[in-house]
């Protein structure tokens, strides 16, 4: 468990929970513990999905700006490559994951939302890139993985300008996929991210990365992703356990181990 970012399991859901007051400023000592947290629910067994949330008040506020405001090129030449691995450490945790948005996810708050699975929002937050308006560029991936969100002109405005997005403009584009009261967010998550809970894990991993790999590469590639994925289910147990479930009960009573 880190000083700001902890990890906390109930019930299946891993909760990756930033606090470090005021506004979850993303420091290096955040980052790496971000990473930390991810490895960690990645690996543990007794966690089936993850919900990634700052509290009710604010998810992230950005960068720390002090932090970064005294670096050099060359210190920021061996810093950034990693500033982008912890946070591919978050969208590399192979089980569903959600962002749960409250107040404030900009700039590295607003990248660490794109390495979610899906992103919900209180309908009184705020996203936004607004890097530019310091004189740099996102870069923990969000001219990335943002333009292959909502698209790459979508993306351009947002990144170029700098402004907020409101909620419901999140909702919109998608950005956001799903909004809620403010102060319900935390409860919102669980009762979306509980719909996985069930599910065959090894399926599930085997889904996300047949989607996230697929969108790097071109369709017939994605196409040999996916098939080498269905056909190396065919050597699990709950495959098996799957299968049989549906041929003597019908769809969704199977109880899966994981294995």
């Amino acid at each position: 468990m880190g000083e700001f970012v902890r990890l906390e399991v109930a019930d299946g859901l891993g909760t990756i929970r930033l606090d470090r007051p005021k506004m979850n400023a993303l420091n290096a000592q955040v980052q790496e513990e971000l990473a930390q947290a991810a490895a960690e629910a990645s690996e543990r067994d007794d966690v089936h999905a993850v919900i990634v949330y700052g509290g009710e008040k604010v998810f992230a506020a950005g960068a720390d700006i002090k932090e970064m405001a005294s670096m050099s090129y060359g210190e920021m030449l061996q810093r950034a490559p990693r500033l982008s691995d912890c946070f591919t450490a978050v969208s590399r945790i192979p089980k569903p994951t959600v962002a749960a948005v409250a107040g404030y996810a900009l700039g590295g708050g607003c990248e660490l939302t794109l390495c979610c699975d899906f992103r919900i929002a209180a309908n009184d937050a705020t996203f936004g890139q607004p890097e530019i308006l310091l004189g740099i560029i996102p870069g923990a991936g969000g001219t990335q993985r943002l333009s292959r969100l909502v698209g790459p002109a979508k993306a351009k405005d947002l990144i170029y300008s700098g402004r907020f997005v409101p909620a419901n403009e999140a909702l919109a584009i998608g950005l956001a996929d799903e909004l809620c009261e403010p102060g319900t967010v935390y409860e919102t998550a669980v009762a979306r991210m509980s719909r996985y809970v069930k599910g065959a894990p090894l399926a599930l991993r085997a889904a996300k990365e047949s989607i996230d790999r697929g969108l790097e590469v071109d369709l017939s590639t994605g196409l040999a992703i996916e098939t080498g994925q269905f056909a190396a289910l065919f050597a699990t147990d709950d495959q098996s356990i799957g299968m049989t479930s549906f041929v003597e009960q019908g769809p969704g009573k199977a109880e899966f181990t994981g294995r």
